[in-house]
């Protein structure tokens, strides 16, 4: 028996959860849907190093399996990768945490946001998301039954929300604020001074900060500054971190939290019935990479620099205005001289030049005007990107 297109949509409403139906899907999976069978594409659309992880590193790992190191480990991680966390963490931001209590070892970093949200928020509370952000901020908050409140923010601002934006959006039914800085996508970084604005207003709201800082270390202008640096944060921050940017390891899924005792007990307690533990190779890959790798890291840093500085004054130079990143692998230029909707240029590059961006918009609708553009590829592949781009600016770009 053949079902009709309404029948299935009124079947979906039956049985699909409510939250998960008003969830859009992600807006750069879906842009990827364009891509799939397109050949000579030059992708800057994945946020994923052009680099290979480190050999010692993948060394280390291959050694795990052929001792036999395949079994279950702590629902935390093993103690001896917690212990190179803490010790990393008390050497990049001076900040001690107990290894036995206070971090825990996620699948990637996605898994440690999740794990927050579902252990702080009760149904209706909200959460302060500065956008453009990462893709799965808000619907994670959303999908843990919280409400996400966006915070625009924009280039004449460095990507950075000011105060009085931050305190129109709290309620007291604000939790919590979620801030990824090296930012995704706009690169953005922030000073000792914004730091220290963004912690007096958590401060005085009485909020949990959680700061992504999974990008930290591909920092390129000024200090890494890290918020676990500040000690009056010290019992409402979660610190998110992970090893597959600046180690280049995405495909072993291996992030990192730390905070209070009890935030984190919480969390492990989430992770446990629905994760168990990391997958126990990774966790012995991440230790070598945690002893070891920092030539590597440093190496990588900079190697995007140089494609950073590349890209971005290319960019300005044919047209699209592009605010110049701090850190992170990505930029953000303006396609406003274009006359196209973020989406509608993004489509048209792809289909005429094949380069394949992302839509601002996926970002957040503050991200309308932008694409974002990886620079985590090869310069001879940006240097393509950048000749295609030109050729599409001279057709559209107005003068």
């Amino acid at each position: 028996m053949k079902v009709s297109t309404l029948q299935k949509e009124t079947l979906s409403k039956t049985r699909i959860n409510q939250r998960v139906q008003q969830m859009p899907p992600s807006g750069i999976r879906a842009f990827f849907e364009l891509v799939i069978g397109k050949k000579d594409v030059i992708s800057l659309g994945v946020g994923e190093p052009d680099f290979i992880t480190p050999w010692h590193i993948r060394e280390a790992g291959i050694h795990s399996l052929e001792t036999g190191q395949t079994s279950y480990t702590s629902n935390s991680g093993l103690l001896e990768l917690r212990e190179e966390i803490a010790a990393y963490l008390l050497k990049t931001a001076g900040s001690s945490y107990d290894c036995r209590s206070e971090i825990l070892v996620t699948v990637g970093g996605s898994e440690a946001v999740d794990l927050a949200f579902r252990t702080i928020l009760d149904p209706g509370d909200e959460v302060i998301v500065v956008d453009p952000s990462f893709v799965s901020y808000a619907p994670m908050a959303f999908l843990a039954g919280g409400e996400p409140v966006r915070v625009p923010t924009f280039a004449e601002n460095g990507f950075v929300p000011t105060m009085d934006d931050l305190e129109r959006a709290a309620s007291p039914r604000t939790r919590a604020m979620i801030v990824n800085y090296p930012n995704n996508p706009s690169g953005a970084t922030l000073t000792a001074e914004q730091m220290n604005l963004i912690m007096d207003f958590v401060l005085r709201r009485d909020l949990i900060l959680i700061s992504d800082e999974i990008y930290l270390p591909l920092t390129y202008e000024g200090d890494a500054l890290s918020f676990a640096s500040y000690r009056e944060l010290r019992d409402r921050l979660i610190l998110i971190h992970g090893f597959s940017k600046a180690w280049a390891m995405t495909g072993w899924r291996l992030g990192m939290a730390a905070g209070p005792e009890d935030l984190i007990e919480g969390m492990t307690k989430v992770h446990q019935y629905g994760i168990m533990c990391t997958p126990t190779t990774a966790q012995y890959a991440a230790i070598e990479a945690l002893r070891n790798g920092g030539d590597e890291v440093e190496a990588m840093r900079k190697e995007y620099d140089r494609r950073r500085r590349f890209f971005t004054h290319h960019l300005n130079r044919i047209g699209f205005d592009c605010f110049v990143p701090g850190g992170a692998f990505y930029a953000f230029p303006s396609i406003r001289a274009a006359g196209m909707t973020s989406q509608e240029f993004a489509e048209k590059l792809l289909e005429e030049e094949n380069v394949a961006v992302i839509p601002g918009t996926a970002f957040g609708n503050c991200g309308e005007g932008h694409v974002r553009c990886s620079y985590a590829s090869s310069l001879k592949e940006l240097r393509e990107a950048v000749q295609r781009m030109e050729q599409f600016a001279h057709r559209y770009v107005r003068k």
